[in-house]
């Protein structure tokens, strides 16, 4: 049989001898204990003592987290930085590093709350950016000491407290609507007198007029003028009572000359003239479709200067006075709207005062009239009704015959038709056309006639323009002896402009027909007597407060006339304040 190797016995024979002589040695040997040396201390990475203040300490804030101490309030770890290996390196300060706790951060970050000493009253949350800082608490010496933003009780308490309803809190209350825009920013408020609304004005003007007398030869003369206004307004849930009363009194500085190129001067002495228009209206409500309605109203006032009625010679123009009122009822039939009315006028007129000291009496020129009214009216589109009335009217003189031998009793009326509309606001107002006539007791007299036009129209053109044109015709009487009486028609075209709130700018133009029928003395070529009126007139208006206007008038009257030695012009130019409430 082979025998076993013997070259792998010797080496196990070594190493087992080899170990037993390294354990000797190692006994043998002195042992040294490892020095403390400076190097040991030295602020470096893996070093035994790192300094506090060196920049390479780790700390709660350059652990990678904002706060460290959620590992526990027992927890002594440390969480590790974080590693930088494979990161991009920054350089420089990252961004808000500077904001702390409470200043600004730009990343939007949210900020750790200020913790509250113990027994300080909690803040509020500040309303909004802009809030002032709250004020020091009187009698604090410390001006840098913390304030208590919430109220102490002692400012709370024993307070009334507030009804729901007044709060706006109350269960099923309807939210507030809010008030209106006030469109008149410098228009009267008026004051409130029991349940009506009291708006009062006067206006004190004074100027220059260069012919007030309005005759073919002038003379100027200065002039001023007192113009008080009221209007009473109730304020009911049912029923209605309106009061609108407005006046004015002209004086002139100057008298006229009662002789003008050696004849008597058509015009008095003395000018001046009150004129006043005032009505009462009130309607009572029966039902919601049944309503009565009545007006009084009385008008004062004189011939106008270049009407023929102005007798020569005088030392003042006759004042007359006209007092009325009408009664109806109004009835609603759905769309349909029925009203009827009756109405009464009594006119009676001063006596006339010459400059030589006589008297002449006005007694032919006193009439009633008796009348009656009717207008249907169909509501056909939202902002568009169309109607159609009609009037009829007896004149019953107390004189049956004149002085100068003329019977002016007479009966007459019109008819007319048109509509009312208001579009957005925009475009308000109504426009009618008709026919009017009258018809005299005395047979030398011819009848009155012509064509009737009626309108009141408001253009909204922009917020700071609006246009208006106003037309009006009536029938009036006259004393001139074969003259039946004058058909009057006029027409105003107005634009008032606002260049602000408190600066407003009105235009102004009317033009007027006087068309007299009758025998004037003229020829069959020139017709019956035709009177042509043109007024221009701008006025500016500067309103200082709500009660207190400054106003400014130019204005320019032309009368044309075709009879002879009658026409005339003049220019006024007034001055003025207005006080209203």
């Amino acid at each position: 049989m082979p025998r076993p190797a013997t070259g792998h016995s010797k080496r196990v024979t070594l190493l087992r001898a080899a170990l037993p002589c390294l354990a000797l040695i190692m006994v043998t040997s002195p042992l040294y204990a490892q020095a403390l040396t400076p190097d040991l201390l030295r602020p470096v990475p893996e070093g035994l003592l790192v300094p506090q203040d060196s920049f390479l300490r780790k700390t709660a804030g350059n652990t990678g987290d904002d706060d460290a101490s959620d590992l526990g309030p027992d927890s002594n770890r440390k969480r590790p930085a974080p590693s930088r290996i494979g990161n991009i390196p920054t350089y420089g300060l990252p961004a808000a590093s500077g904001a702390a706790d409470d200043g600004f951060d730009s990343l939007n970050r949210k900020r750790k709350q200020r913790k509250s000493y113990p027994g300080e009253a909690k803040p509020k949350p500040s309303p909004g950016p802009g809030t002032p800082a709250p004020s020091a608490v009187k009698g604090q010496t410390n001006p840098n000491a913390r304030v208590k933003i919430s109220p102490p009780p002692s400012q709370t308490a024993n307070r009334p407290p507030i009804p729901p309803s007044v709060a706006g809190i109350a269960d099923g209350q309807p939210p507030r609507k809010p008030l209106p825009p006030d469109t008149d920013p410098f228009g009267p408020v008026g004051d409130y007198v029991g349940s009506f609304l009291v708006k009062s004005a006067v206006e004190l003007r004074g100027g220059y007029d260069t012919n007030p007398g309005r005759t073919p030869t002038p003379q100027g003369s200065p002039f001023w003028v007192v113009a008080p206004e009221l209007l009473v307004v109730s304020d009911w849930d049912r029923h209605a009572l309106v009061a609108d009363l407005r006046g004015s009194y002209t004086g002139y500085g100057n008298s006229l000359s009662p002789i003008v190129d050696g004849t008597i001067s058509p015009a008095p002495t003395n000018v001046s003239r009150p004129d006043f228009t005032g009505h009462i209206d009130g309607r009572v409500d029966v039902t919601d479709y049944t309503h009565i309605t009545s007006e009084v109203r009385l008008r004062v006032g004189t011939d106008l200067p270049f009407s023929p009625n102005v007798q020569a010679g005088l030392a003042s123009y006759p004042i007359y006075t006209t007092v009325g009122s009408t009664f109806g009822i109004d009835q609603s039939f759905n769309r349909l709207d029925v009203a009827l009315g009756t109405t009464f006028d009594r006119t009676v007129y001063q006596n006339s005062v010459f400059t030589d000291g006589t008297i002449g009496s006005n007694a032919d020129r006193a009439f009633n009239q008796y009348g009656g009214v009717a207008r249907v009216s169909y509501d056909l589109l939202p902002g568009l009704k169309p109607f159609v009335e009609a009037e009829a009217d007896s004149r019953f003189h107390d004189l049956f015959v004149d002085s100068f031998g003329y019977a002016r009793n007479s009966n007459g009326g019109y008819a007319k038709a048109g509509t009312s509309f208001e579009f957005s606001r925009l475009l308000t107002g109504d426009i009618a056309v008709g026919w009017a006539e009258r018809n005299y007791a005395d047979p030398r007299l011819d009848r009155l006639a012509g064509l009737l036009t009626s309108s009141s129209l408001t253009w909204t053109a922009t917020p700071l323009t609006t246009v208006k044109f106003y037309s009006n015709t009536s029938i009036d009487e006259v004393i001139v002896p074969g003259v039946s009486g004058v058909l009057t028609r006029t027409y105003t075209f107005e634009v008032d402009h606002d260049f602000r709130r408190w600066l407003s700018a009105i235009g102004k133009f009317t033009y007027g027909t006087y068309d007299y029928q009758g025998n004037f003395g003229l020829t069959s070529d020139q017709g019956s007597r035709l009177d042509k009126t043109y007024t221009l007139e701008g006025d500016l208006i500067y309103k200082m407060t709500r009660n207190f206007w400054v106003t400014g008038t130019l204005r320019r009257d032309i009368l044309d006339s075709n009879v002879p030695l009658t026409s005339s012009a003049a220019t006024v130019v007034m001055l003025g304040v207005r006080v209203q409430n």
